[in-house]
């Protein structure tokens, strides 16, 4: 999987806001190059919302241990839900985790950051992943699609 590929997966989905921080946009020059996923029909940046997916580029301060400092290195970031995040890492997310390296590629695992609140994470997602990347994406979707329903007080069809 590419980067443009999961861009075009999600902005599928339909309802996809799919925001690209660049240069002039007034966002903070480290997230420039990363991709963030929110659900928003309206098309409108939605207020006190994290996005449901994010492709990230680089290292964070404090979240260096991906390694994406590499060539072509790339992680997504996906808020499956509680049940997928039990479902790939056997654990809850306040669980202590099986120390894994983060830097794995292919393979999916607990975010190295935000695993505690149920973040999942794949680096340079491939053969392996494809198929449960897509499926996770799908599901933080349609999580993100219920709570905005669930807000905006109307029935999820």
């Amino acid at each position: 999987m590419t980067e443009d590929g999961i861009i075009s997966f999600v902005d599928d989905l339909g309802g996809v806001l799919t925001v690209r921080p660049g240069p002039g946009d007034d966002s903070p020059e480290i997230s420039w190059g990363d991709t963030f996923f929110f659900y928003s029909p309206d098309g409108v940046m939605p207020k006190a919302t994290q996005p449901f997916a994010t492709i990230v580029t680089k290292n964070y301060p404090g979240d260096e241990r991906s390694r994406l400092d590499r060539p072509d290195a790339f992680r997504v970031n996906i808020a499956a839900g509680k049940e997928a995040f039990i479902h790939w890492t056997g654990h809850e997310p306040r669980e202590p985790a099986i120390d894994v390296d983060p830097s794995i590629a292919d393979t999916v695992i607990a975010h190295p950051v935000y695993g505690s609140v149920g973040w999942l994470a794949v680096v340079n997602p491939g053969s392996r992943t494809d198929a449960a990347t897509r499926e996770l994406l799908r599901k933080a979707y349609h999580l993100a699609r219920s709570r905005y329903e669930r807000r905006a007080g109307s029935t999820p069809s």
